[in-house]
C-alpha cells in the first residue's frame, strides 16, 4: 500500500472487531511516531498505550463517554512534554508535533489493517489522574486503534479547486 492509498483508505473507525492487536502491527503503528518530523527535531511527544480492558474503560468515562474508546482493544495517549518552544511563527510547537506524529501512526495504522479515530474530547484532568500523567505534561489526544468493525463511509471533501489558491489568496 503506498501513502495515497492508506490517505484515501483512512476513516474515523468508532467501531472495533474484539480482537487483539499483535505486538509488532503495534510496535510499526508506534514506529512511524517515532520517525515523524518535530520541531527543532525536539521529539517532546510522549504516548502512552493502553490496553487494559478496565483503564480503557475509564479512559471511555474521562472522553465524555464515548465507548468506542473502552470497544477498541488499545488507545494510545498523545502527550507533550514541554510547551516551552515556539515556532518564530508564534505557534506553539507541541500541538502540531504530537498531531504530526499521531497523524502518521493512523496512516501505519491503516498500512496494518487497522483503524484509528482521533479524540480531542476528553477530560485532561481525567486523563491525567487515570494514567499517572504529571500535570505539566500536556495531553493533546486520544487514538484509539484496532481492527475495524465498519465499511469506511464516503468521504465528503471540498474538491481541490476551492481548497488549493496558486500565488496568493483569493477570498471568497
Amino acid at each position: 500500500m503506498d501513502v495515497m492509498d492508506a490517505i484515501r483508505a483512512r476513516f474515523s473507525v468508532r467501531s472495533f472487531k474484539h480482537y487483539d492487536i499483535e505486538d509488532s502491527k503495534l510496535e510499526r503503528v508506534m514506529e512511524a511516531a517515532r520517525l515523524a518530523p518535530s520541531a527543532r527535531n525536539l521529539q517532546e511527544w510522549r504516548f502512552v498505550v493502553v490496553r487494559n480492558e478496565e483503564t480503557r474503560e475509564t479512559l471511555s468515562e474521562a472522553a465524555n463517554g464515548q465507548r468506542f474508546l473502552a470497544e477498541a482493544p488499545a488507545v494510545i495517549v498523545g502527550c507533550a512534554i514541554t510547551s516551552e518552544h515556539v515556532m518564530s511563527c508564534g505557534l506553539h510547537c507541541f500541538p502540531i508535533d504530537v498531531s504530526i506524529a499521531m497523524a502518521y501512526m493512523t496512516l501505519a495504522a491503516v498500512e496494518e489493517g487497522l483503524g484509528t479515530c482521533w479524540v480531542g474530547a476528553f477530560s485532561e484532568e481525567r486523563v491525567h489522574d487515570v494514567l499517572g500523567i504529571p500535570r505539566e505534561v500536556i495531553i493533546v489526544g486520544l487514538l484509539p486503534i484496532g481492527y475495524p468493525d465498519a465499511e469506511a463511509p464516503p468521504k465528503k471533501r471540498l474538491p481541490l479547486n476551492e481548497i488549493m489558491m496558486l500565488e496568493e489568496w483569493r477570498g471568497e
